[in-house]
């Protein structure tokens, strides 16, 4: 199983609101040849800082996670995804600035990696909302090949300031608001 988080708490000129553009990432990660299988709740997610201080600074993010299925490996992947929040403005700054678009690697194949930049499975998601519950809502059985833990373990052992809603779908692409083009309808 491979799955991607997808997340953003920016507009996008183009593109618009967060999860429009969201899934407008997805359709271009389609005509890349990457097959969305399935796809996870929206979340609407505070963000998450380094420094408690910043957390109110930026608007609460979009994120989501797909189930997808693909002919490349990880690491192709993971330049494929850079070069698709790219295409879509992403500015790599400083950690934890705002983003138009936030795409990672959650799991790959059961794949335990940590070398040239890709950690998998990430690194953090533990500790993350964002990533956890997008992933229980694809595989509520998941289990973390290095801890061992549940995906629900994870969860009950979450810092309890963070803070989320899940979101109604919406009529366009993905549950998103983006129309999407006739090839991907």
């Amino acid at each position: 199983m491979i799955v991607i988080g997808i997340g953003a708490n920016l507009p996008h000129a183009e593109y618009g609101p967060p999860r429009r553009t969201c899934g407008a990432a997805l359709e271009m990660l389609q005509t890349r040849g990457v097959r969305i299988k399935q796809r996870a709740t929206w979340y609407k997610t505070a963000p998450v800082v380094a420094n408690p201080d910043q957390q109110g600074e930026q608007p609460w993010y979009i994120n989501g996670a797909a189930q997808i299925k693909t002919d490349l490996d990880a690491f192709a992947l993971l330049s494929m995804l850079l070069d698709v929040e790219t295409a879509f403005g992403r500015l790599r700054s400083i950690a934890d600035a705002p983003r138009t678009l936030d795409l990672d690697i959650i799991t790959f194949k059961g794949q335990i990696l940590d070398r040239d930049g890709l950690n998998i499975p990430h690194p953090r998601m533990q500790e993350r909302a964002f990533v956890l519950y997008p992933l229980h809502d694809l595989a509520p059985d998941w289990v973390h090949p290095i801890r061992g833990s549940t995906i629900t373990e994870m969860i009950h052992a979450l810092p309890t300031d963070q803070s989320f809603d899940s979101l109604e779908d919406s009529g366009g692409l993905y549950g998103t608001e983006w129309p999407g083009t006739e090839n991907s309808r």
